[in-house]
């Protein structure tokens, strides 16, 4: 069983102009297809380490019964308009250490952007126990498009 899947799209933007909207914690409300992102505290990310704080709503998974609850996001990879990757920590503990992820290459449109979701280094604990994936596969593509309306529209 795979415990990665990536997407790809062809976005009419820089990677710097796409890289400026992963990097700014309301960017991230800003494309979220899945609903449950609803508003973001913190400064735009510029490093490995660096941190920002979500608001969430589960209710719009309807999946567990968790409501309204915030998420800590930490940057965990950092290439400046090439990649940006993170884990969060939040309400269960320890974090579940899944990994959502953007690589932007230069194309002759803009920009080629894949969109990962990686749970393959969840804790032993959590297996069996939380479906993953959590975010399912469309769920990516539909924020890639997202994505590109928002940064295409600039």
């Amino acid at each position: 069983m795979t415990e990665r899947f990536e997407v790809s799209r062809e976005i009419a933007a820089s990677p710097a102009e796409v890289f400026a909207v992963l990097t700014d914690p309301r960017g991230h409300v800003a494309i979220d297809s899945s609903g449950m992102l609803q508003s973001a505290e913190g400064d735009r990310v510029t490093a490995v380490g660096d941190r920002f704080v979500v608001h969430m709503d589960r209710e719009s998974l309807n999946d567990y019964p968790m409501g309204k609850y915030d998420v800590t996001v930490i940057i965990t990879r950092f290439m400046p308009d090439a990649e940006i990757e993170w884990t969060i920590d939040g309400q269960i503990q320890p974090p579940i250490r899944h990994l959502y992820g953007y690589r932007l290459v230069p194309s002759e449109v803009g920009t080629t952007v894949t969109s990962y979701y990686d749970w393959s280094q969840i804790e032993e604990r959590y297996r069996g126990k939380v479906d993953f994936p959590i975010i399912p596969e469309a769920g990516l593509r539909a924020t890639l498009g997202i994505l590109a309306r928002t940064v295409e529209g600039r």
